[in-house]
Protein backbone atom coordinates (compact mmCIF):
# COMPACT_ATOMS: atom_id res chain seq x y z
CA UNK A 1 0.00 0.00 0.00
CA UNK A 2 1.42 3.47 -0.85
CA UNK A 3 0.76 6.23 1.60
CA UNK A 4 0.49 10.13 1.47
CA UNK A 5 3.24 11.46 2.72
CA UNK A 6 3.36 13.05 5.88
CA UNK A 7 2.73 16.93 7.06
CA UNK A 8 6.59 17.75 6.74
CA UNK A 9 7.15 15.87 3.59
CA UNK A 10 4.64 18.06 1.76
CA UNK A 11 6.87 20.69 2.12
CA UNK A 12 9.81 18.98 0.00
CA UNK A 13 10.26 21.98 -2.84
CA UNK A 14 10.82 20.90 -6.56
CA UNK A 15 11.95 23.23 -9.55
CA UNK A 16 9.00 24.10 -11.64
CA UNK A 17 9.17 25.18 -15.23
CA UNK A 18 5.24 24.95 -15.40
CA UNK A 19 2.43 22.57 -14.94
CA UNK A 20 -0.26 22.56 -17.69
CA UNK A 21 -2.74 19.99 -19.21
CA UNK A 22 -2.85 19.16 -22.93
CA UNK A 23 -2.39 16.48 -24.96
CA UNK A 24 1.16 13.85 -25.45
CA UNK A 25 1.32 15.70 -28.73
CA UNK A 26 4.31 12.86 -29.65
CA UNK A 27 5.33 9.21 -29.45
CA UNK A 28 3.13 6.66 -28.73
CA UNK A 29 0.87 8.06 -26.21
CA UNK A 30 0.14 11.14 -29.09
CA UNK A 31 -3.08 11.78 -28.32
CA UNK A 32 -3.96 11.29 -25.05
CA UNK A 33 -4.95 14.33 -22.63
CA UNK A 34 -2.13 14.18 -19.36
CA UNK A 35 -1.26 17.06 -17.58
CA UNK A 36 2.79 17.70 -17.78
CA UNK A 37 4.87 18.35 -14.78
CA UNK A 38 8.17 20.15 -16.26
CA UNK A 39 11.08 20.32 -14.05
CA UNK A 40 14.19 23.12 -14.53
CA UNK A 41 17.48 22.15 -14.34
CA UNK A 42 19.41 19.66 -16.90
CA UNK A 43 22.63 17.68 -16.89
CA UNK A 44 22.74 18.64 -20.79
CA UNK A 45 22.67 21.25 -22.97
CA UNK A 46 21.13 20.65 -26.58
CA UNK A 47 21.35 23.57 -29.11
CA UNK A 48 17.52 22.24 -30.51
CA UNK A 49 16.18 21.84 -26.88
CA UNK A 50 12.69 23.91 -26.38
CA UNK A 51 12.44 24.46 -23.30
CA UNK A 52 13.80 27.23 -20.83
CA UNK A 53 14.58 25.03 -18.05
CA UNK A 54 17.59 27.38 -16.15
CA UNK A 55 14.47 29.43 -15.23
CA UNK A 56 12.01 28.12 -12.42
CA UNK A 57 9.87 28.79 -9.35
CA UNK A 58 10.16 26.33 -6.41
CA UNK A 59 7.13 24.53 -5.58
CA UNK A 60 6.47 22.19 -2.68
CA UNK A 61 5.13 18.91 -2.76
CA UNK A 62 1.87 19.84 -1.62
CA UNK A 63 1.61 22.60 -3.93
CA UNK A 64 2.37 20.27 -6.44
CA UNK A 65 -0.50 17.91 -5.62
CA UNK A 66 -2.84 20.91 -5.42
CA UNK A 67 -1.72 21.94 -8.59
CA UNK A 68 -2.12 18.85 -10.40
CA UNK A 69 -5.25 18.09 -9.12
CA UNK A 70 -6.92 20.53 -10.74
CA UNK A 71 -7.38 19.22 -13.97
CA UNK A 72 -9.59 16.52 -14.76
CA UNK A 73 -7.06 13.44 -16.12
CA UNK A 74 -5.33 11.11 -14.25
CA UNK A 75 -2.28 10.93 -16.68
CA UNK A 76 0.44 12.73 -15.67
CA UNK A 77 3.84 13.51 -17.35
CA UNK A 78 7.19 14.09 -16.11
CA UNK A 79 9.79 16.29 -18.35
CA UNK A 80 11.86 18.90 -18.65
CA UNK A 81 14.82 20.37 -18.76
CA UNK A 82 15.66 16.44 -17.04
CA UNK A 83 13.30 14.82 -14.17
CA UNK A 84 14.96 12.30 -12.94
CA UNK A 85 17.83 15.09 -11.47
CA UNK A 86 14.93 15.12 -9.06
CA UNK A 87 13.89 13.24 -6.25
CA UNK A 88 11.11 11.83 -7.45
CA UNK A 89 10.20 9.03 -4.93
CA UNK A 90 7.75 11.30 -2.93
CA UNK A 91 6.12 12.75 -5.68
CA UNK A 92 5.55 9.57 -7.65
CA UNK A 93 4.37 7.70 -4.70
CA UNK A 94 2.20 10.37 -4.09
CA UNK A 95 0.53 10.84 -6.83
CA UNK A 96 0.15 7.17 -7.59
CA UNK A 97 -1.73 6.55 -4.04
CA UNK A 98 -3.75 9.17 -5.73
CA UNK A 99 -4.49 7.36 -8.71
CA UNK A 100 -2.28 8.61 -11.49
CA UNK A 101 -0.73 6.96 -14.29
CA UNK A 102 2.79 8.31 -14.40
CA UNK A 103 5.15 8.65 -17.57
CA UNK A 104 8.61 10.22 -18.00
CA UNK A 105 10.38 11.45 -20.82
CA UNK A 106 14.21 11.41 -19.75
CA UNK A 107 17.31 11.53 -21.83
CA UNK A 108 18.60 8.15 -19.97
CA UNK A 109 21.80 9.54 -18.25
CA UNK A 110 20.38 9.05 -15.04
CA UNK A 111 19.50 5.54 -14.04
CA UNK A 112 15.51 6.05 -12.41
CA UNK A 113 14.14 4.04 -9.13
CA UNK A 114 12.60 0.03 -9.97
CA UNK A 115 9.06 -0.39 -9.79
CA UNK A 116 8.13 3.86 -9.70
CA UNK A 117 7.32 5.34 -13.10
CA UNK A 118 4.09 3.55 -15.15
CA UNK A 119 5.94 4.48 -18.46
CA UNK A 120 9.15 5.16 -19.46
CA UNK A 121 10.43 7.15 -22.78
CA UNK A 122 13.87 7.61 -22.95
CA UNK A 123 15.09 10.38 -25.49
CA UNK A 124 18.56 9.92 -26.09
CA UNK A 125 21.15 12.65 -26.62
CA UNK A 126 24.17 10.75 -28.25
CA UNK A 127 23.78 13.45 -31.10
CA UNK A 128 24.93 15.81 -29.54
CA UNK A 129 26.42 13.85 -26.31
CA UNK A 130 28.54 10.82 -28.03
CA UNK A 131 30.54 10.24 -25.44
CA UNK A 132 27.72 10.66 -22.46
CA UNK A 133 26.50 7.00 -21.23
CA UNK A 134 22.81 6.03 -21.21
CA UNK A 135 22.36 4.74 -17.51
CA UNK A 136 18.37 4.25 -18.32
CA UNK A 137 18.39 1.05 -20.88
CA UNK A 138 15.30 -0.18 -20.48
CA UNK A 139 12.22 0.92 -20.92
CA UNK A 140 8.94 1.58 -22.95
CA UNK A 141 9.40 3.79 -25.35
CA UNK A 142 12.74 5.15 -27.25
CA UNK A 143 12.54 8.15 -28.71
CA UNK A 144 14.96 9.78 -30.92
CA UNK A 145 15.80 12.75 -32.09
CA UNK A 146 17.12 12.47 -35.71
CA UNK A 147 19.63 14.53 -36.68
CA UNK A 148 20.93 12.87 -39.70
CA UNK A 149 22.87 10.79 -37.24
CA UNK A 150 24.47 6.80 -37.74
CA UNK A 151 21.44 4.85 -36.49
CA UNK A 152 23.56 2.01 -35.67
CA UNK A 153 24.38 3.66 -32.85
CA UNK A 154 21.10 2.97 -31.41
CA UNK A 155 21.89 -0.64 -31.99
CA UNK A 156 22.95 -1.88 -28.45
CA UNK A 157 20.21 0.08 -26.81
CA UNK A 158 16.89 -0.47 -28.93
CA UNK A 159 16.32 -4.26 -27.47
CA UNK A 160 15.89 -2.98 -24.04
CA UNK A 161 12.62 -1.09 -25.31
CA UNK A 162 9.41 -2.47 -27.04
CA UNK A 163 8.67 0.61 -29.28
CA UNK A 164 10.82 2.49 -30.99
CA UNK A 165 10.56 6.11 -32.48
CA UNK A 166 12.45 8.55 -34.93
CA UNK A 167 11.30 11.90 -34.97
CA UNK A 168 12.44 15.38 -36.91
CA UNK A 169 14.18 18.18 -34.44
CA UNK A 170 12.44 21.29 -34.88
CA UNK A 171 14.38 24.27 -35.41
CA UNK A 172 12.25 26.61 -32.67
CA UNK A 173 13.23 29.68 -34.71
CA UNK A 174 11.29 28.42 -37.29
CA UNK A 175 7.98 27.73 -38.47
CA UNK A 176 7.20 23.79 -38.21
CA UNK A 177 6.48 24.16 -42.34
CA UNK A 178 10.18 25.13 -42.54
CA UNK A 179 11.17 21.95 -41.06
CA UNK A 180 10.64 20.24 -44.26
CA UNK A 181 13.58 19.34 -45.00
CA UNK A 182 14.33 17.46 -41.89
CA UNK A 183 10.77 15.68 -41.48
CA UNK A 184 12.23 14.23 -45.58
CA UNK A 185 14.67 12.60 -44.24
CA UNK A 186 13.67 11.34 -40.68
CA UNK A 187 10.35 10.04 -43.76
CA UNK A 188 13.28 8.06 -45.54
CA UNK A 189 15.79 6.79 -42.72
CA UNK A 190 12.27 5.49 -41.16
CA UNK A 191 11.53 3.63 -44.65
CA UNK A 192 15.18 2.71 -44.42
CA UNK A 193 14.58 0.57 -41.50
CA UNK A 194 11.41 -0.13 -40.64
CA UNK A 195 11.53 -1.20 -37.25
CA UNK A 196 11.19 2.46 -36.14
CA UNK A 197 8.17 4.10 -36.28
CA UNK A 198 7.84 8.02 -37.25
CA UNK A 199 6.92 10.45 -34.19
CA UNK A 200 5.77 14.16 -34.86
CA UNK A 201 5.16 16.82 -32.77
CA UNK A 202 1.97 17.86 -33.21
CA UNK A 203 0.77 19.81 -30.64
CA UNK A 204 3.58 22.35 -32.94
CA UNK A 205 1.07 22.16 -35.82
CA UNK A 206 -2.28 22.87 -33.41
CA UNK A 207 -0.16 25.25 -32.06
CA UNK A 208 -0.96 24.26 -28.51
CA UNK A 209 1.92 23.57 -25.61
Amino acid sequence: MVLLPTESGLEQVYPIVEIFHSIQGEGYHCGESSVFIRFGRCNLRCPWCDTEFDEWEDMTLGQLIDEVSRYDCDRVILTGGEPAMQDLPPLCNSLKAMGYHISIETNGTIALPSGLIDWICVSPKDQEYPDVAIRQREGDELKVVFLGQDMSMYDNLKDGFEHLFLQPCYDESKSVEWNGLNFHQTYEAVKADPVWRLSLQTHKWMCVE
